[in-house]
């Protein structure tokens, strides 16, 4: 605490409100969803975000981008290729995850 009981008091409230923001839209939909039922095409367009979500986090990992220097490849690009190769030859996700990180371990030990 800082002393200043103004200063304190909104930091506090701040805190409290993002915190309800945060619980409201994260369980909102197992609190309120029997009120609010989801039409079909939305209930068939909510089955791709957590592909869409995985998409976003991965891509821009793997492929930076900036303006001044364009795309860079890196080591980890060819990694995740081989542990595409490796699923699409087993479809185990075990399997993807060890052959993927061996396979970067490698190619950063040789490069």
């Amino acid at each position: 605490m800082t002393g200043d009981l103004d200063y304190d008091l909104y930091i506090l409230g701040a805190i409290l409100v993002l915190a309800l923001c945060s619980l409201l839209t994260r369980a909102g939909y197992f609190l309120f969803g029997d009120y609010f039922p989801l039409s079909d095409p939305v209930r068939r367009a909510l089955r791709y975000a957590p592909t869409a979500a995985l998409i976003g986090i991965v891509v821009p990992e793997l492929l930076p981008w900036s303006p001044a220097a364009g795309l860079q490849l890196d080591i980890k690009v060819f990694a995740a290729l081989f542990a595409i190769l490796i699923y699409w030859r087993t479809r185990s996700t075990l399997m993807v995850i060890v052959g993927g990180m061996v396979s970067f371990w490698v190619l950063r030990a040789l490069l």
